[in-house]
């Protein structure tokens, strides 16, 4: 599996400021270029927070592995590629996954040797796929940089299914004050009042950071989650939640974040 993305929720207002929340999967090694987008709002899988046996099943399994690799010239930019189907492509390939290995013999051997998993794992992230949730209401800048034929392809990969993602997606009428929740809509969830289900959401759009959000859900334990990130002050998962209210509020238009009113002192609001 290569990069992706998919819609967890896309609103819209009634003077057409869209909110889209997505699903992306990207390699690790173009993460650093994904967070220059300040106007994004994410959370991501940790490599302080996934056990070491879990990080390595995972690069042993599925691990990133270059579609092509790039002819050394100078610039920022490669103009000529191996390519699937040149043999000097299958060498590079056969060298990566070496490379691979290696990684996963020094971070099982560190383990072993009682060193956490903040930096143990840290040595496996060039092999890594990364998980994020993003919300925005303005993605034009960065599809115009990132799904570019200038851009490493890496990260021209994800963009362009981030591009195609909103582009195929229909937004749900939001009136003002209504509000949009990614990660909601199951069994369970029309249990919760307007409040809780915000919580809810908060909880899961966290859980990210785990690879857990698309296991079991259970709303008891995403609303003890925001508790605690409350309390912590973990707030980034608090920014994907927003309400419809006209206006710009932090990086988003037109949508106020369950973070804006927590940072203010406000309570959320139905």
């Amino acid at each position: 599996m290569r990069s992706s993305a998919s819609v967890l929720a896309d609103s819209i207002t009634a003077d057409g400021q869209r909110l889209t929340t997505l699903q992306v999967r990207m390699p690790r090694i173009v993460l650093a270029e994904f967070n220059t987008h300040r106007r994004l709002s994410r959370n991501s899988a940790s490599s302080r927070a996934i056990p070491v046996s879990k990080q390595i099943a995972m690069v042993l399994d599925d691990p990133f592995v270059p579609a092509k690799f790039p002819l050394n010239q100078p610039g920022m930019s490669a103009a000529a590629y191996l390519e699937p189907g040149d043999p000097a492509f299958d060498v590079e390939v056969e060298h990566w996954l070496a490379d691979r290995d290696h990684a996963v013999e020094s971070t099982r051997a560190r383990a072993e040797r009682g060193i956490h998993k903040q930096i143990a794992n840290r040595i496996l992230e060039p092999f890594m796929w990364h998980e994020a949730i993003v919300s925005a209401t303005e993605w034009g800048n960065f599809i115009a940089l990132r799904a570019h034929p200038a851009a490493q392809p890496e990260i021209q990969e994800p963009a362009e299914a981030i591009r195609d993602a909103i582009a195929a997606s229909t937004p749900a009428p939001r009136a003002a004050g209504e509000w949009h929740l990614p990660l909601t809509g199951f069994e369970g969830d029309d249990q919760l009042d307007t409040i809780d289900l915000i919580k809810v959401s908060i909880g899961r759009c966290a859980r990210v950071s785990y690879l857990t959000h698309f296991g079991t859900r259970d709303p008891k334990a995403d609303l003890a989650l925001f508790e605690r990130l409350q309390e912590s002050r973990h707030l980034s998962p608090f920014e994907h939640a927003a309400q419809a209210t006209p206006g710009q509020w932090a990086n988003f238009d037109g949508w106020r974040q369950a973070r804006w009113l927590l940072e203010q002192g406000l309570p959320l609001t139905a």
